[in-house]
C-alpha cells in the first residue's frame, strides 16, 4: 500500500455544527489483533479565518504519521491523530486541550497560529506533565515559559528572532530608515512590539511610532496616518489573515505606497483574496518554502501531491510553513518516543531534550532540542516570501 492510500484509507472524521474534528491515522498491522493506537493531539483552528493554517498543520502531521506507521509506528504501535478546533480562542483551546489529555490520554499535542491560545496552553501541558509542541505560534513566552521541567517545544519561529529578522529586511531590502509598527492588541502583538523595538535599538535604527488594532478592526486609516506623519517610511505589520488585509485596504484608500514587511500571520488564511492585488506587495517570514530542492523535500512534496489531487507542485501548498513545521515536529516526536521507550509525558520530555541530529524537512538537527533551548529554529532558519496571487513564492 502506498502512502497516501494510507493517509486516505485511514482519514476519519466526526464533526458537527461548532464541534471539534477529529481524525485518525494508522498501518494495517498484520495479526489478528491490532496494536492499541498511541492518540498524540492538534488543538489548532480549523473553522473561521486562519482555519487554512489547522488544514496546513493537518497536512505536514499527516504525511509525517503517515510515514511512521508505514514503517511500524512507535513502540509497536501505529500513530493516531485527534484534532480539536480552538477557533483562535483561548477558552475553548484550554478546553480542548483538557479534553485530549483526560479523555483522549493523548502521549503530546500540538498546536496552531494562534500566539493567545498558545501562551494559555502552556500551563496545561506544564501542569499536567503533557508534552505540548508549537509548529506556529510565535510569541517568545510560549517555551521561554519559565517552569521548570519545561514541556513546551516548539518547531517555529520565535518572535524575537523574527523581528531581527524583519527589521533587517525594511532597512537593508526596502531601504528603510524609519520604519512603523502595525501590531495586533494581544500578546502575541505585545511579543512583537517588545522584539522590534529591541531590534530596532540594538541596530540603532528609528522607529517613527507602533501603533495597534484590534482584530475586528476593519478602518486602520487613523493609526497610519499617524506613523505617516511621524515619517514612516516601511510599515512593519504583526497580524492575522483577516485585520492584516484591512490595514492594506487601508493604505490604498490613503493612497499611500509604503513598503509592508510582515510577520507570518497572514499566510494562516485568505490573505490574498481579502487584500486584493495589494497582497502581492507584502514581503513576510516563512520557515521553509517548498520551491527549495532537497531529497527530502521532493519527497514530501510528492507525498502531498498523491494524498492531495489540488496539489500539483510547491505554489500549490497552502501556507507551507505549517506544513513542513508539523511534519518535522511529529517525526521529532516519534523519535522522542522511541527514545523513551514509553508513551508517559515525563519520559517523552526528558527524551525530547536528549534526541540524537536528525535530517528534517527543515533542516538537520543537530539536536532539535536540548534543556536550556526548547525551540529548534534559529534565525538562520528564516526566508522572506511573498505572495504571486494565491501563491507563496520566495523573493530572495
Amino acid at each position: 500500500m502506498t502512502l497516501s492510500a494510507i493517509v486516505r484509507r485511514f482519514m476519519f472524521g466526526a464533526s458537527r455544527a461548532l464541534a471539534p474534528a477529529a481524525l485518525a491515522f494508522a498501518p494495517h498491522f498484520a495479526g489478528a489483533a491490532e496494536p492499541a493506537p498511541v492518540p498524540v493531539g492538534l488543538v489548532a483552528a480549523l473553522s473561521g479565518q486562519s482555519a487554512a493554517s489547522g488544514e496546513a498543520i493537518t497536512r505536514g502531521l499527516s504525511v509525517a504519521i503517515a510515514e511512521i506507521n508505514q514503517a511500524g509506528g512507535v513502540l509497536g504501535r501505529p500513530l493516531m491523530l485527534v484534532r480539536r478546533d480552538d477557533e483562535s480562542n483561548p477558552g475553548k483551546g484550554i478546553a480542548a486541550a483538557r479534553e485530549l489529555i483526560s479523555r483522549e490520554h493523548v502521549a503530546a499535542f500540538f498546536g496552531g497560529i494562534d500566539t493567545p491560545v498558545s501562551i494559555a496552553l502552556v500551563p496545561i501541558a506544564n501542569k499536567e506533565k503533557t508534552p505540548f509542541l508549537g509548529v506556529w505560534a510565535a510569541g517568545t513566552g510560549i517555551t521561554h515559559n519559565g517552569a521548570n521541567p519545561n514541556y513546551v517545544f516548539r518547531v517555529s519561529a520565535v518572535d524575537t528572532l523574527v523581528d531581527q529578522r524583519l527589521l533587517r529586511y525594511a532597512v537593508t531590502i526596502a531601504k528603510a530608515q524609519h520604519p512603523g509598527l502595525m501590531l495586533i492588541d494581544n500578546p502575541w502583538g505585545e511579543s512583537n512590539h517588545a522584539g522590534l523595538e529591541a531590534a530596532a535599538k540594538s541596530a540603532g535604527v528609528s522607529l517613527a511610532g507602533a501603533e495597534s488594532f484590534e482584530s475586528g478592526d476593519t478602518d486602520m486609516i487613523a493609526q497610519l496616518t499617524r506613523l505617516k506623519a511621524a515619517g514612516a517610511d516601511a510599515i512593519i505589520l504583526v497580524g492575522n489573515a483577516a485585520p492584516a488585509a484591512d490595514v492594506i485596504h487601508s493604505l490604498d484608500r490613503m493612497g499611500w505606497n509604503v513598503p509592508v514587511i510582515s510577520h507570518w500571520g497572514i499566510s494562516g488564511g485568505r490573505f490574498p483574496e481579502l487584500a486584493g492585488p495589494s497582497a502581492e506587495k507584502v514581503a513576510f517570514v516563512q520557515t521553509y518554502s517548498f520551491f527549495k530542492s532537497s531529497p527530502k523535500g521532493e519527497a514530501v512534496l510528492a507525498e502531498l501531491e498523491k494524498t492531495y489531487p489540488a496539489i500539483k507542485g510547491p505554489q500549490d501548498i497552502i501556507a507551507p510553513v505549517g506544513t513542513a513545521n508539523a511534519y518535522d515536529a511529529m517525526h521529532l516526536l516519534a523519535l522522542a518516543i522511541a527514545k523513551a521507550g514509553s508513551t508517559e509525558g515525563p519520559a517523552i520530555q526528558a527524551a525530547l531534550e536528549a534526541l540524537p541530529s536528525y535530517d528534517g524537512l527543515i533542516k538537520r538537527y543537530a539536536p532539535a532540542f536540548t534543556a536550556a533551548n526548547h525551540d529548534a529554529l534559529g534565525a538562520d532558519d528564516y526566508i522572506m516570501v511573498h505572495f504571486a496571487a494565491d501563491k507563496i513564492v520566495p523573493v530572495e
